[in-house]
């Protein structure tokens, strides 16, 4: 996947026309402030999705999502369990000339080795960082729960280059969107178990165990799971 700096304007979050989320998904920063419909699930923001066994999207199988915003006009996540395919940080920065190619081998471990996840489907042009809320852009970061922030703009990650970032962070490309409606029928439809969200697996750099301990933070025995369960 050839990353060019054209897919990764100044502001992460600008939005080009064209590339408008398929399906009316909602723009992933937009707010409301609607209470919940009468009988409508609690409003989801903060928490983990864990897709069932019998998910029907291929997209979305085997998928752990942190839910960024969820609102009586749709929701928008993060898949945090799978990675952009051949993209690593290091690669990443030198594209964006953030840093010079030669600097690339001296990154710091934890910066060198932090994870670049395929987000999601929608606009996969699109660059976001959740990380821990001890780094904050004014104006540009967003809390959405206790230890866990989104900031989409290329300067987190000059800062994270130059060691002046968050502590825990991963760098996600694209998102899941779902328009009014569509995530409650889909959880009453048994596709997603939800759970509080734990930063200590959002930020965990082992992708392919995620899917599982998210089970068993629920607790639930990945073998035993069936198609069949019900809510967390």
């Amino acid at each position: 996947m050839d990353v060019m700096r054209s897919r990764f304007p100044q502001d992460l979050l600008s939005q080009d026309p064209s590339q408008d989320p398929p399906g009316g998904a909602p723009d992933p920063l937009a707010e409301s402030g609607e209470a919940s419909p009468r009988g409508a699930p609690s409003y989801l923001d903060g928490q983990l999705l864990v897709a069932m066994p019998g998910m029907a999207d291929e997209r979305f199988s085997r998928s752990v999502i942190y839910l960024c915003a969820h609102s009586a006009e749709g929701a928008m996540g993060i898949i945090v369990n799978k990675p952009a395919s051949d993209l690593n940080m290091p690669d990443l920065l030198v594209q964006l000339d953030i840093i010079e190619k030669d600097d690339a081998i001296r990154l710091p471990h934890r910066i060198g080795h932090m994870p670049v996840l395929m987000g999601g489907p929608v606009e996969s042009s699109r660059g976001f960082v959740l990380h821990t809320p001890d780094f904050h852009i004014e104006q540009s970061t967003l809390l959405i729960d206790e230890g866990i922030c989104l900031t989409a703009t290329i300067e987190i990650l000059r800062a994270i280059a130059d060691g002046r970032g968050p502590e825990s962070a991963v760098l996600a490309l694209g998102y899941a969107g779902w328009q009014a409606g569509q995530l409650e029928s889909e959880i009453q439809a048994n596709g997603w178990l939800h759970c509080p969200a734990d930063p200590d697996l959002i930020f965990n750099t082992t992708l392919e165990t995620k899917y599982d301990r998210a089970l068993r933070g629920i607790g639930i025995e990945p073998a035993m799971l069936s198609t069949t369960a019900g809510h967390a």
